[in-house]
């Protein structure tokens, strides 16, 4: 499953995972999210809904580019720098380039997510 995330004029394409979550999060799709910077090493936003953990580790490390939910508080997170193991953190998918960029978006910013391949 391949999604396209729209920032301005930029567009970032991700291979999502066939986990239960990703299938779970691909169902929402398309939305809109307000992006805020956690941690200076993620961009997060809260979801509509919560994602099935169904047969999803306890947790993980994440690396740039890699898009996850964090099961704890039900939100999005896109990583734009590595991050050790989190309990909680499942990963979805991941970005294919650019997700480094993802660090230069100083305000809050609308992000729009749409499936482009099933």
């Amino acid at each position: 499953m391949k999604i396209k995330l729209t920032i301005g004029q930029d567009e970032y394409m991700a291979t999502m995972n066939d986990s239960k979550a990703a299938k779970d999060f691909i169902a929402l799709l398309p939305m809109t999210l307000t992006l805020k910077d956690y941690a200076e090493t993620e961009k997060i936003s809260d979801l509509p809904k919560r994602l099935s953990m169904a047969g999803s580790p306890d947790g993980t490390a994440a690396s740039i580019g890699d898009i996850a939910y964090y099961a704890p508080w039900g939100n999005l997170a896109i990583f734009y720098r590595d991050f050790g193991h989190a309990s909680g953190l499942i990963k979805l998918g991941s970005i294919g380039s650019g997700g480094k960029k993802l660090a230069s978006y100083k305000q809050p910013i609308e992000a729009r997510l749409d499936l482009i391949e099933k």
